[in-house]
């Protein structure tokens, strides 16, 4: 499977840390890229094709506030999408 480098980043971090409530922000944090390329990759790379969906949720801020977020979660697919695999 094709795949651009930071899609592969990307990708292979919410593998390994499945199951953790990551936002793209964590996510762009952790790999050093601005949350709109996240955004970005994870919409056109993985939810479009179903390796993902975006869950929304509530954070508590600290000073006791309430904000909407949405969580990046794999699919089944996506968690057993093999990066390393050879194009078909």
């Amino acid at each position: 499977m094709a795949m651009k480098e930071n899609t592969k980043k990307v990708f292979a971090y919410l593998q390994e840390h499945n199951g953790e409530n990551l936002t793209a922000a964590d996510v762009a944090a952790a790999l050093d890229l601005e949350k709109r390329q996240v955004d970005g990759i994870y919409t056109s790379a993985i939810q479009r094709k179903n390796y993902g969906i975006r869950v929304e949720a509530e954070r508590e801020e600290a000073d006791g506030s309430h904000t909407k977020i949405k969580l990046l979660k794999l699919t089944d697919e996506g968690m057993a999408l093999d990066l390393d695999a050879p194009e078909e």
